[in-house]
């Protein structure tokens, strides 16, 4: 009865999370490359990346709407409809460009909330100025993104991922070594890639959706539509709290990061090698639900409501079993894993101590991510973003900061990530109840 719904969704993550991991070879590049370069340079990426991702992934979760709208015209038969919504979804993203950069372009706000080195921040302001150029190409990429799987069309962006990493990794060891025949650039040689490999990523996506066999019957360059209020309205308030959904997960960790930082810098380090490890086993559940999100929106589309459930059933076995079995690895090889990253014996032992936490909450973060996309498909975002901010800010961070400074004996960054597993079991236990009495509503 799973077979086919559990086959489906693993046909398109599997592409999806090597594209995810794939793309996260850019972090990695611009870490290794900086840190040969200058602890300055690198203290630059990651203030200003840490500011840019935020603003990406708010503005990014909002175009992001698209995915729903089209799976369900598209299980609905409305296939002539399909061209209106990614055109309406391209204009959503060119109004929220503008804001999105002159944000990065003038970070003061943003940077006044912690103190930082004249030299790093300037270093930083270069860098978001250069991503700023290229925000606009990322956020119709991030449009195009959302309608590949929305259709159930990933393997176009693994392709576009794995080209635009090899890219981005040879503009940047070129600007910032200096091996292209001027100054070394540092970090602005990494903000150049960065927004230099965003337009590819563009221009490979607009040569895709116009040569492409398989998308000619859906006409997505004829009678091309000016910017319409209403479905630009509904785009917006369905992608609104999607949106904010992103900025909540993602702002969560850079505030207990933030946080973390006055624990020490050995304390420091053990945070952000789990963190970093955290980030890439996210990239599981996170494949799958937005497999999920498809089956259940084109399911939705075609008022197949038994057809939704088994596909949300799948998604949830799939992810919750192979999420559960990550983490026992995860804890299995936590030493030799944590030694990969550093020599610090001591960083080391702090890093192993968090694993734990990480490890544990793998299953529960599987649940919510799925159930939350789901409830996506059914165009259901407002109160699982409200589920989001009360776990994640509620007990996450704000239990998270009692339990680590406050709480008698005070357990130091452990406390964050036993908040963070606590906020977890929460999250998926609410949107778990939520999305079983969606399923109850739509079958009545």
């Amino acid at each position: 009865m799973l077979a086919l719904p559990s086959r489906l969704i693993l046909a398109h993550a599997t592409p999806v999370l090597i594209a995810q991991l794939a793309s996260m070879g850019v972090m990695v590049i611009d870490t290794v490359l900086l840190g040969h370069h200058a602890t300055t340079d690198l203290a630059a990426v990651a203030v200003g990346g840490g500011i840019y991702i935020s603003v990406l992934f708010a503005l990014a979760g909002i175009v992001q709407a698209v995915a729903p709208t089209v799976a369900q015209l598209h299980g609905a038969g409305h296939d002539h409809e399909v061209a209106g919504a990614l055109q309406q979804a391209f204009w959503l993203g060119m109004l929220l460009a503008v804001p999105g950069a002159v944000l990065l372009l003038n970070p003061a706000s943003l940077l006044a909330l912690s103190d930082i080195d004249t030299g790093v921040e300037e270093r930083a302001r270069g860098y978001l100025a250069l991503l700023a150029l290229g925000l606009p190409a990322v956020l119709f990429y991030r449009t195009f993104h959302a309608f590949c799987n929305a259709l159930g069309r990933p393997r176009p962006l693994l392709l576009i991922s794995f080209g635009s990493t090899l890219l981005h990794g040879l503009i940047a060891w070129l600007l910032v070594t200096g091996r292209w025949g001027g100054e070394p650039l540092g970090v602005f040689g990494c903000g150049v890639a960065n927004a230099t490999v965003g337009w590819f990523s563009l221009l490979c996506a607009v040569g895709y959706l116009r040569h492409s066999r398989s998308l000619a019957r859906y006409r997505l360059f004829s009678d091309w539509q000016l910017p319409r209020r209403k479905p630009l309205g509904e785009l917006f308030r369905l992608g609104l709290p999607m949106g904010l959904s992103h900025l909540v997960e993602i702002s969560s960790f850079t505030l207990i990061a933030l946080f973390v930082a006055q624990l020490g810098a050995t304390v420091v380090a053990g945070h952000r090698i789990v963190a970093n490890l955290a980030a890439i086993c996210y990239m599981l559940p996170l494949a799958l639900a937005i497999a999920t999100l498809a089956q259940v929106g084109q399911a939705a589309g075609a008022r197949d409501w038994p057809r939704a459930e088994r596909s949300i059933v799948a998604g949830l076995l799939l992810a919750g079993g192979l999420s559960a079995l990550l983490g026992l690895l995860l804890w299995w090889i936590a030493g030799p894993l944590t030694a990969a990253y550093t020599d610090d014996v001591e960083v080391r032992a702090v890093a192993v101590g968090l694993l734990g936490y990480v490890a544990s909450y793998q299953f529960f973060d599987a649940v919510q991510t799925v159930s939350a996309h789901a409830l996506r498909g059914y165009r259901i975002t407002f109160l699982p973003m409200l589920v989001h901010v009360g776990c994640f800010w509620g007990v996450g961070l704000l239990g998270g900061r009692w339990l680590a400074f406050a709480a008698a004996p005070p357990m130091g960054a452990a406390g964050f990530w036993l908040a963070s597993v606590c906020s977890l079991l929460s999250a998926a236990l609410l949107l778990g109840i939520l999305l079983w009495r969606t399923q109850q509503v739509v079958k009545r």
